[in-house]
């Protein structure tokens, strides 16, 4: 379970330091407590607080490989921040919704405007070369394709559920989609820390996915 007041630190951590002048802002706190509201509704099951805790986690593994570590640590917190599953502009509302609360909260334009561009990056999770603070938060974004067996099959788990509105067939069919686009891609992850910790591991899961999903569906009795 999500240590909420560590969270509730991480993020104070967070804000005060991408901030310039500390007097734009009062209260900062209601930022991230409006933050973990909306990571904690009820229609959520993978994208939870406890993901939000895995990406900063990892984050924290990755921030030599980043030219701005407290801006893509924002950008976590906002990269989900807007979550509906029948929806497909999740990523959008949520870079808008950093827009205006980091603005509010004093941070300056040229990194908010960092934030939002990586949340809207979490769309592909196909970083440009150059891109190091991108290819730092959707590493750590993807991460969890690297875990081991039984924590990618509670992931795998929990995406069904949020998608328990869709019918069985065509959510194979759109899952097996994502997962042929993922493997498609030349690296799934981009730092060389990802590259030589989590790359195989990742692969191998997905792969195995792919496999499970294209057998014959079980009649019921």
């Amino acid at each position: 379970m999500a240590d909420l007041d560590d969270l509730r630190r991480r993020w104070l951590r967070a804000l005060l330091a991408a901030r310039e002048d500390d007097s734009r802002a009062i209260a900062p706190e209601r930022y991230g407590e409006a933050l973990l509201k909306r990571w904690s509704e009820p229609q959520r099951r993978y994208h939870t607080v406890e993901h939000l805790t895995a990406v900063l986690d990892h984050i924290d593994v990755l921030e030599e490989y980043a030219d701005d570590p407290d801006a893509v640590r924002l950008a976590a917190w906002f990269h989900d921040a807007v979550y509906l599953p029948e929806r497909s502009t999740n990523e959008e509302r949520s870079a808008g919704l950093a827009e205006r609360a980091l603005s509010e909260a004093g941070v300056p334009a040229e990194r908010t405007a960092e934030v939002a561009r990586l949340v809207r990056l979490t769309v592909t999770h196909d970083p440009a070369d150059e891109d190091r603070n991108g290819q730092v938060l959707c590493d750590a974004d993807l991460a969890i394709l690297a875990a081991p067996p039984s924590v990618y099959a509670a992931y795998t788990a929990a995406v069904r559920e949020e998608y328990h509105f869709v019918p069985s067939d065509a959510f194979r069919a759109g899952r097996s989609a994502v997962l042929r686009q993922l493997l498609a891609l030349p690296r799934l992850f981009r730092t060389p820390y990802g590259q030589e910790k989590w790359e195989a591991t990742a692969r191998y899961n997905l792969t195995s996915e792919l496999e499970m999903l294209s057998l014959p569906s079980t009649p019921s009795a």
